[in-house]
Order: C-alpha cells, then sequence, then structure tokens
C-alpha cells in the first residue's frame, strides 16, 4: 500500500512539471510570435497598374516589414526588410519595370531574416504608399507601391523667388529690370526633340557586339526598326531604345534596349525582348486601359486596391495567358529561333522554352516567371503578355 502511494506521488509530480514545461513553451512561443518569427515570406511579384508599380509580397501571416531608403553606389534604394522572418522559394532576382524600378533582389540569412532590396534609377522622382491585407489560407500580402512625383521635377525646375527691388528714390530714373536667366532644366531623362532618330542593324550591332548573331538573323529574317529613341541627360548621351516590327507577324515585336554604362569599369546593360504585347483583341484591349487607370480611378471603381487584382486584373491576366500561348504556339519557329541564337551554347534551351509554354493554365495564378538561363541571363515571362528577355553586358 506503502508502495503506491508512493508511486502515485511520482506520477503527480512528473504531469505537474510536464504541465510546467508546456505553459512556458506557449509562452516563449508567444513572444517568439510578437518579435516577428514564425513568419514565412513565400512569395514576391512585381506587376505595374497604371502610374504605379507594385511590388508584392506573399507571407504566411500578417507582419509589418521594415522600409527604409538608402544610397548604395550611386542608385537610390527601397530597402522592405522582415527581420527574423524564413525565406521560401523566392527568386534571387526580379527584372524591373524598365521606369522606376531597375531590378528587384531578395537577400537571406541562414539564422532567419529577409530582405528585399528595390534598386531605382537614379534621378527618377517618386513617392510610395504600402498597405496590407490579407489572402486566401489564411496568409497576408504586403504591398508596396511607387509612383512617379512629377510634382519634385516641377520643383526643382521653377525658378527660385526674386528678391524684392529696393525702393528706387523718385528723381532717380527707375531702369527696366532684366529678365530672369531660366532654371536649369536637368532633372531627369528626356527624349530628343526635332530630330527623328532612325536606327539601324549596323548601329545595333555597335551597340551590342555580343548579341551579333541574334541581330544578322533577325535582319535576314526580314524584321526592321520601326521606332528609335534617344533618351539623354543634358550634355550626355544615356540611353537609346528600338522597336522591330515584322509583316508576316503583326501580334509579335523585338524590344531593345541600350542603357551605357554611368561609371567607369562598369559594364553597359543591353536587353533584346521578342514579346507577344501587339496581341489585339478585346481581352488585350480592355487590359491595357485598366492598366492605366490612376490610383483614384481605381478607388472610385473598387473598395479596395485588392480587389482590382484579383476581381478585374487576375480574370483578365489568365485570358491573355492561355491567348498568348496560342499565338507562341502558332509561331513557335519564331521563337525557338530567337533563342537559339541569343544563347547558341545552349541548343536545348527552345526544348525548355517550349515544355514550360505547354504546361496547362493554372486557374489560380495568372502566371509565372522562369529563368531560363544565368549567362546570358534569360526570362521567360508569363504573366499577361509573354514574352522572352535576354541580357547582353559589354564591357566599358
Amino acid at each position: 500500500m506503502s508502495f503506491n502511494r508512493k508511486n502515485s506521488r511520482i506520477k503527480l509530480r512528473w504531469a505537474g512539471i510536464f504541465l510546467l514545461c508546456l505553459g512556458l513553451a506557449g509562452t516563449a512561443a508567444a513572444a517568439w510570435g510578437q518579435r516577428g518569427g514564425g513568419v514565412e515570406v513565400r512569395r514576391l511579384g512585381l506587376s505595374r497598374v497604371g502610374e504605379n508599380t507594385m511590388l508584392t509580397v506573399v507571407l504566411s501571416r500578417a507582419v509589418q516589414p521594415r522600409v527604409s531608403t538608402r544610397t548604395q553606389g550611386g542608385k537610390p534604394q527601397l530597402v522592405v526588410e522582415f527581420p527574423q522572418a524564413q525565406a521560401g522559394r523566392l527568386p534571387g532576382r526580379l527584372a524591373g519595370d524598365d521606369i522606376l524600378v531597375e531590378q528587384v533582389r531578395t537577400e537571406s540569412a541562414p539564422a532567419g531574416g529577409v530582405k528585399i532590396v528595390v534598386d531605382l534609377f537614379p534621378e527618377t522622382p517618386y513617392k510610395f504608399w504600402r498597405q496590407s491585407r490579407s489572402a486566401e489560407g489564411g496568409q497576408a500580402q504586403f504591398i508596396l507601391g511607387l509612383t512617379p512625383d512629377p510634382a519634385a521635377v516641377q520643383a526643382r525646375q521653377a525658378p527660385a523667388p526674386e528678391p524684392p527691388e529696393p525702393e528706387t528714390p523718385p528723381a532717380v530714373a527707375q531702369r527696366e529690370p532684366e529678365p530672369p536667366p531660366p532654371a536649369p532644366d536637368d532633372y531627369g531623362y528626356k527624349e530628343e526633340r526635332g530630330t527623328v532618330a532612325t536606327g539601324s542593324f549596323a548601329e545595333l550591332r555597335r551597340l551590342i557586339p555580343k548579341a551579333g548573331p541574334l541581330l544578322q538573323g533577325l535582319e535576314s529574317d526580314g524584321w526592321a526598326v520601326s521606332e528609335a529613341r534617344t533618351y539623354d541627360r543634358p550634355g550626355q548621351r544615356f540611353s537609346r531604345d528600338f522597336v522591330l516590327t515584322q509583316r508576316r507577324y503583326p501580334e509579335l515585336a523585338v524590344k531593345i534596349v541600350n542603357l551605357p554604362a554611368s561609371h567607369p569599369n562598369v559594364p553597359s546593360i543591353n536587353i533584346i525582348m521578342l514579346t507577344t504585347d501587339n496581341l489585339r483583341g478585346e481581352t488585350a484591349e480592355k487590359y491595357r486601359g485598366m492598366r492605366q487607370w490612376s490610383f483614384a480611378k481605381i478607388k472610385q471603381n473598387f473598395e479596395d486596391i485588392g480587389d482590382f487584382f484579383d476581381d478585374a486584373l487576375k480574370p483578365l491576366r489568365i485570358k491573355l495567358r492561355q491567348e498568348t500561348k496560342d499565338l507562341v504556339l502558332r509561331d513557335a519557329k519564331v521563337f525557338q529561333t530567337f533563342l537559339q541564337r541569343a544563347c547558341p551554347q545552349q541548343p536545348q534551351l527552345s526544348q525548355k522554352f517550349m515544355q514550360h509554354v505547354n504546361e496547362k493554365v493554372n486557374q489560380r495564378f495568372e502566371g509565372v516567371q522562369y529563368t531560363l538561363s544565368e549567362n546570358p541571363l534569360v526570362i521567360l515571362n508569363m504573366v499577361d503578355f509573354l514574352y522572352v528577355k535576354a541580357f547582353f553586358l559589354e564591357a566599358g
């Protein structure tokens, strides 16, 4: 009998210790959650809606990141930090929007912590805003929006107010003041006025020697330069862009951007993209129109900007993905030849491209991006208008 009582006391003592450990574990878990731990950064994407560039981050649960600005290597940056968060399958790099954002990079530490660095184009005024909202499956979204700020340009260009003129004695004749000099117009990039930039394949081959085989092939296939523009800083040539078209493929276009190095020992960046964004039809036209909506117009038609994405843009993007898939399958040879010439050392690339194109369109997602090659960098975009973008770096 004594032995049974002693055994019962031991069991009660161990049960108390077990309950105490559970309580401590729960307290620690709650404190860890309050500090922002236990969060997974699962996906991110960059999109353009009207005048807004949107960085969307999908999280396992709602948490407020730190958002800061800084300058590194002469370039402005926006940094979004999730301390102690874990990284899901995040891309190391996302292409920018060619307007405000040059690129988006992700950094994560093994011990926890995710940092998203948004590299911005220098001397491009902007303002940014932020929003958090719930998503499907108990997830959360954090949205960082950037908008061009023309008011900053006007403020920079406006002449300084003139100092008041001193009172002149009546006996002295007043002299007509000279007009003030015009305000310096040195903010941002501008297109040349008064001249027509014709462009030619000879110029393209001079600007992008590494893409020589691709450019020569495009010329021999009948592609022609239909648009060419020059963007300058005062007294300095900054960049060139070109659009190539082909009468046999009216819904396709080749777009080329040349960004010369702005500093010594920095390579020039050249982008050659084969795109389906000349696609016509009701869906494409409606989508293009809605992408030009201002934030104010979105608020007039939708209670929340997330509803605009989910209820308006997402269904159109899914339709566009199917329509551009049909277009690519019809003109598959054009895309395969483009990739073979852009990456002659990777003959399997065109087959890899077709495998992705033939994937079944997922109705839950409006599109995806794939990195087909890292050297040179080749990106397949399957969000709204399908395109293949190749990057060529030229030594300065």
